[in-house]
């Protein structure tokens, strides 16, 4: 029986693992996603859920704190946490992540500490369209929303949360929440290649997205303002962030204040934390309409990226960006 621990440096290990109940095998997703194989996998993450909220779960924080390191830790309120999922949201030090231009409402922050990725430029209304490799059912993702058609033609950027990461999602620009869910039903399990969404090192790139349209998600729309290259008002607009919870997680956990559902529009500043995930790999997904986010754009000095520890590479992304897909090798046990 395999033991399935967790630890920093191993996190998406079992994960990956248990992908190969469903990697290429028909039979595999078809358990993983209906009938008996979705509500095992539902009950296996619920169960999970209460057992890293039980106060049994706090001999893994200090396994934790030793895999991170003082270093990364040091961004971190330091807390006596009650339970695993406590510390798994910890908390940032006030500063530790400075909004960029707080006041210039063209300017995109990310929404968490992530690995981020362009996923399409030309999103689609209903059937998924392949796109740069890409594809996704925009009106499926915001579960028929009436703002779903202010995406169609847009752009999707992904942002890939670690499991050692921080687990808060904030909001990428200021406005006003217009509309939110997060009771958004779907699989647990059931990545059709959870491998290769780890592969090359640069996660998630390249990456068929059209499958996070049927996970456990929620979504909020921001109503935002647009200016012209004078920086005077020239309209306003809107922006989507989609979190989704995936595999040991199904978590989509919103502040009170957003909460729907919404009863009037929700002020919301550049950078406001919306909600967080609790133990387990996620996502956000952000939506721009048309013309609006063509790349991402970053000027010099600021952060992209980090020389990481070769412990946290081998965990985490384990795969050189030169090395083969593993679509083309053979299925492993």
């Amino acid at each position: 029986m395999y033991e399935w621990q967790s630890g920093v440096n191993n996190g998406l290990d079992c994960i990956e693992k248990f992908s190969w109940l469903n990697y290429e095998n028909d039979y595999g997703m078809v358990f993983l996603t209906c009938g008996p194989g979705l509500k095992m996998t539902a009950d296996f993450t619920n169960l999970q859920g209460m057992q890293m909220d039980s106060p049994e779960s706090k001999k893994l924080i200090k396994k934790w704190v030793e895999e991170l390191g003082p270093k990364r830790m040091a961004d971190y309120e330091i807390e006596d946490w009650p339970n695993f999922n406590e510390f798994f949201v910890r908390k940032l030090k006030k500063g530790a992540r400075p909004i960029d231009a707080q006041d210039d409402k063209s300017v995109v922050v990310a929404p968490a500490d992530c690995v981020i990725n362009m996923v399409v430029d030309e999103l689609t209304e209903t059937t998924p369209i392949p796109v740069k490799t890409v594809s996704m059912n925009v009106r499926q993702l915001l579960d028929n929303s009436e703002y779903a058609e202010r995406f169609i033609g847009g752009t999707a950027v992904s942002c890939i949360l670690m499991p050692d990461s921080y687990h808060w999602y904030h909001a990428p620009v200021a406005g006003e929440v217009v509309e939110a869910r997060d009771d958004i039903g779907g699989v647990y399990y059931g990545m059709r290649d959870f491998p290769e969404l780890l592969n090359k090192g640069n996660v998630g790139y390249g990456y068929d997205y059209e499958m996070f349209d049927h996970f456990r998600r929620g979504y909020v729309i921001i109503r935002t303002e647009y200016l012209d290259p004078s920086g005077k008002r020239d309209g306003e607009g809107y922006v989507g962030l989609v979190p989704v919870g995936l595999n040991s997680i199904a978590s989509v956990n919103f502040l009170d204040k957003f909460q729907p559902p919404l009863r009037e529009r929700v002020t919301v500043e550049k950078g406001e934390k919306i909600g967080n995930f609790k133990y387990g790999g996620s996502l956000n997904i952000l939506l721009f309409e048309h013309d609006r986010f063509p790349a991402l754009q970053l000027l010099q000095g600021q952060r992209i990226g980090v020389l990481e520890d070769p412990l946290r590479t081998t965990g985490l992304f384990t795969r050189s960006y030169h090395t083969q897909s593993r679509r083309l090798r053979p299925l492993a046990p």
